[in-house]
């Protein structure tokens, strides 16, 4: 994955063979405490949703995010550190379930949703709700809110979760308007950019 600082991205990746990945309650917890470990300090988190079968974030890119690390295989250290996050994660959820092989698909998916240089993209906004929308997009719940393992809760002051820099999604994202459009459904049509 390529990152150049002051852009937002949408990172996604899903289990493979559409497989779950957080097969019990705790291993939400357990993937967002490596998260927080080791991609956290290299982007700054605008949105995130967990999902049972995949994962959805929403990042800003900074000068951390672009560092060069690695000595014989050289990669962006947010890069790195979703490798390390997933890798370890398998491993985990493998020796717990009995599992062999790999549990997600191997190359994580990033898509530019705004481009700081030009600005010609943006989608952010976009993609901001549809990363909380997703658990009532796939019947998991009615209501966003009913979602524990997405960001919308610390938006919506239901909760004062710490993961999301929400002091600057507030300045590049219409964060307010997610209340208003919390429960009205993006179509497909406004969603197709942000893949």
């Amino acid at each position: 994955m390529d990152f150049v600082a002051n852009n937002i991205y949408h990172i996604y990746n899903r289990g493979n063979n559409h497989q779950t990945i957080f097969p019990q309650e705790r291993n939400y917890h357990y993937f967002l405490e490596k998260v927080r470990k080791s991609i956290s300090p290299h982007c700054d988190i605008l949105a995130w949703v967990l999902m049972p079968n995949h994962f959805h974030f929403l990042i800003h890119a900074n000068d951390t995010t672009t560092e060069m690390v690695g000595t014989t295989v050289r990669r962006s250290a947010l890069s790195e550190g979703f490798r390390h996050v997933l890798s370890s994660y398998s491993k985990g959820i493998n020796k717990q379930e009995g599992y062999s092989g790999n549990l997600i698909k191997q190359n994580t998916r990033s898509k530019c949703v705004y481009d700081a240089t030009d600005g010609a993209i943006n989608y952010a906004d976009i993609c901001f709700t549809y990363i909380h929308q997703n658990p009532v997009r796939a019947g998991i719940v009615e209501k966003i809110e009913q979602w524990e393992y997405s960001s919308y809760k610390d938006y919506a002051g239901l909760r004062n979760g710490t993961l999301c820099n929400r002091q600057l999604a507030e300045k590049l994202i219409d964060s307010a308007a997610l209340h208003s459009r919390a429960n009205h459904i993006l179509g497909e049509e406004k969603i197709k950019n942000i893949w």
